[in-house]
C-alpha cells in the first residue's frame, strides 16, 4: 500500500476521531441531548459507530484529499473536505428531519455546520501528513 494514502487516512482519522470525541462527549452533549432527548442512546452502539468512522475517512480520503495530490492548496483539500462533509451530514440530518419526530431544524443545522468543519478540517490535517516526504522507515 503507498504510504500515501496510509498517512492520509491516519491522520484524517485522529483529528476526526478527537474532534468528535470532543464535541459529542463535551462541548455538544448538553444541546444534543436537550434538543433529542429520547431518541439518543444513552451509550453509543460502538460497533456501528466504528464502522462509520472507518468508511467516513475513506470518503475524506478519496474525494478530498486524494484529487488535490500534486495539484491541490491547503483551500482546495479543506473546500472538498467540507463540501463532502455538507453532503454527508445534511443527507443524514434531512433524513431525519424528513422520518423522525423530534428531530429539529436547529439540530440539523448546528450538526451540518459540525458536519462541514470536522470533515473540512481532517481533510487537511490528512493532506498535510500524506505529504510528509517518506523517510527511510522500514514502514514506507
Amino acid at each position: 500500500m503507498n504510504t500515501f494514502y496510509l498517512r492520509a487516512y491516519l491522520g484524517a482519522f485522529i483529528t476526526f476521531c478527537v474532534m468528535d470525541g470532543l464535541w459529542l462527549g463535551v462541548l455538544a452533549t448538553d444541546f444534543y441531548y436537550g434538543a433529542l432527548g429520547e431518541l439518543l442512546l444513552k451509550e453509543p452502539n460502538w460497533p456501528v459507530a466504528i464502522v462509520f468512522y472507518l468508511g467516513y475517512i475513506a470518503g475524506i480520503v478519496y474525494f478530498a484529499i486524494r484529487p488535490s495530490l500534486g495539484r491541490g492548496s491547503y483551500f482546495t483539500v479543506f473546500r472538498d473536505g467540507a463540501m463532502f462533509g455538507l453532503m454527508a451530514y445534511a443527507t443524514y440530518d434531512m433524513t431525519n428531519m424528513a422520518t423522525l419526530k423530534g428531530w429539529s431544524l436547529s439540530v440539523a443545522i448546528v450538526d451540518i455546520f459540525w458536519g462541514i468543519v470536522i470533515t473540512g478540517t481532517s481533510s487537511i490535517v490528512g493532506y498535510k501528513l500524506a505529504c510528509v516526504p517518506p523517510t527511510n522507515s522500514p514502514f514506507n
